[in-house]
């Protein structure tokens, strides 16, 4: 794909992201006071204290945020990363006033939490961020050398702890689940819902099953170097991909061939390759 048309495809992302996560902010969170982390969650904080507008406050720790990053870091974050740090604000305030469709705060956390999770992995496969937090959390980081989830963990759990502090204790709650719903959202945006198995054989009959792998299931087969713990003995171990549909052909399979081998399956969610995605 031609470089510009790469970079623009990008940019829709973080717009089209940064579009979902100002929609959810405004939809779900904000009216049933849901602060699940990041700069979202400190504006719905000092919403409630202040009366400061959200999109404001999110646009002032935006910068503050990417300044710092910039200053103590080093570091060239990229122009698709500060289109989102900019963006994003100004999609809160243009979609404030939207009314919300529900007042239940559970229904707020769990579709809250979809938005934010769905808009960030949007954003993600732009390969940008939305800054934020997560800035924070790098020079965190850097100053404190703890590892970089933990430096996440401790702003977002900071924000929901006083959450709690401000509105309820239950709200808070709230906010756990949203924040709960948002990490496991972002992976199923990036890795899909559709998963492979990655399956380990260990066959007597070694060469058979390879040949039946390659001809009747129609996968590429990787043979890796293996010994018994007991006997010592060589031990090649067979490594199959194959999809989701394609795993009860492949085991029986190799059951009639070897009713005695031993098969390990795995869950493959990202797999790029001959057979399978390209990129």
């Amino acid at each position: 794909m031609p470089r510009r048309m790469r970079l623009a495809i990008e940019f829709s992302y973080v717009i089209i992201g940064s579009l979902f996560i100002a929609l959810a902010f405004n939809l779900f969170l904000l009216p049933n006071n849901i602060a699940s982390g990041g700069v979202a969650g400190i504006s719905t904080i000092t919403k409630d204290v202040f009366g400061w507008e959200p999109g404001i406050v999110q646009w002032v720790l935006n910068i503050l945020f990417f300044s710092m990053g910039l200053f103590i870091l080093g570091k060239n974050f990229g122009i698709k990363s500060l289109v989102g740090t900019l963006i994003l604000p100004f999609f809160v305030l243009i979609t404030s006033d939207v009314v919300t469709p529900t007042e239940d705060p559970l229904l707020g956390a769990i579709f809250g939490g979809m938005g934010i999770g769905l808009g960030l992995g949007i954003v993600f496969r732009g390969r940008a961020s939305t800054g934020g937090v997560d800035l924070g959390a790098q020079v965190l980081h850097k100053f404190t050398k703890l590892p970089l989830g933990i430096c996440i963990a401790i702003l977002d759990g900071t924000i929901v702890f006083t959450s709690a502090i401000v509105f309820s204790v239950e709200e808070g709650l709230y906010a756990l689940i949203s924040l709960f719903i948002t990490s496991r959202t972002i992976d199923l945006v990036q890795v899909g819902f559709n998963t492979s198995k990655n399956v380990m054989i260990i066959s007597k009959k070694e060469m058979e099953v390879r040949r039946a792998l390659l001809n009747d299931i129609d996968r590429g087969v990787t043979v890796l170097k293996g010994a018994g713990g007991y006997t010592e003995e060589d031990r090649p171990v067979i490594m199959c991909v194959v999809q989701q549909n394609e795993f009860m052909k492949l085991t029986r399979t190799i059951k009639e061939i070897d009713p005695g081998a031993f098969i390990v399956t795995m869950n493959a969610t990202e797999v790029l390759g001959e057979g399978f995605k390209t990129s």
